[in-house]
């Protein structure tokens, strides 16, 4: 497979991946269910992106909901021994826990992996994030210059999240969103900060973090011989190629969602596939 190189802190190939539709949606449930029939691929992780896998995209992103389906299956899954459940998403971890439906023991990243927290009885058990006194001040200012890309531009806004600032353009004319995300991403160049280019959204953070780095993480830390990765955002390839690029130490099966170029190895068509393919998972691991 070709590499033709790193764009803003995700790495792309010349591959457009598995095909789409009825056909690739049955390959990768069988992939799924023959995975969940294998004694030797425990412990399994699942990590899952949330908005456009769990949950169908929003213009609204408050107004994301994960699918019933997906929850109830999340909850079966949440009971059988030797499984971890993870959501790994962009989103900040106050946003994830306010949408996140996940049984308790899920381990949700937030902001590409830069935060993190596991779901109690209780509430959450969370981490910290620390910054030193300079990523402070880098952050203050991350803020204040990409206000200033928003900045009379309708449909763009700017959220801080503990470690980074992104500029989102969802809402925004093509155009617009053109414009504000190729100042965003000069903004990043010039300041020396981590940048991750997704749909609609450009993050700028003081933290090197990304998804790959965080799913590998857990792989490590759970001793997990599997992992099934599943993501829609061009910032999922990062998850891709890390567990591909791990091959020798964990197996792993990457799902895309959606349409699109990726390195994955399965592709579900839409958040209602990925509730087929996780109720799927559940029977065949007898939850």
């Amino acid at each position: 497979m070709a590499e033709t190189g790193t764009t803003t802190g995700v790495t792309t190939g010349t591959t457009t991946g598995p095909s789409t539709g009825a056909t690739a949606d049955a390959a990768a449930v069988a992939a799924l269910t023959a995975l969940a029939g294998d004694a030797d691929a425990r412990p399994l992780l699942v990590a899952l992106d949330f908005d456009g896998v769990l949950a169908p995209l929003q213009d609204d992103p408050s107004a994301s909901r994960a699918l019933p389906a997906s929850v109830a299956a999340l909850a079966r899954l949440g009971q059988v021994r030797g499984v971890h459940l993870a959501l790994v998403s962009g989103r900040a971890m106050a946003d994830l826990q306010a949408l996140a439906e996940v049984p308790v023991g899920t381990v949700l990243v937030g902001s590409h992996g830069s935060e993190r927290a596991r779901t109690t009885s209780f509430g959450l058990d969370r981490a910290v994030v620390r910054l030193t006194d300079v990523q402070q001040d880098a952050l203050a200012d991350l803020g204040a210059q990409a206000a200033a890309v928003a900045r009379g531009r309708d449909g763009v806004w700017v959220e801080t999240k503990p470690a980074a600032v992104v500029v989102h353009t969802r809402l925004a004319p093509r155009e617009v969103a053109a414009v504000a995300e190729g100042e965003a991403l000069d903004l990043g160049a010039r300041l020396g900060v981590h940048v991750l280019h997704g749909k609609d959204v450009v993050e700028m953070s003081v933290l090197d973090a990304d998804k790959g780095k965080a799913v590998l993480a857990l792989v490590r830390e759970l001793g997990a011989r599997a992992a099934v990765y599943a993501g829609d955002d061009v910032t999922d390839e990062n998850a891709f190629r890390a567990l591909a690029g791990a091959a020798d130490e964990v197996r792993g099966l990457t799902v895309k969602v959606g349409p699109g170029s990726t390195v994955a190895a399965h592709r579900l068509a839409d958040p209602e596939a990925v509730a087929t393919a996780l109720t799927a998972l559940a029977d065949a691991l007898g939850a």
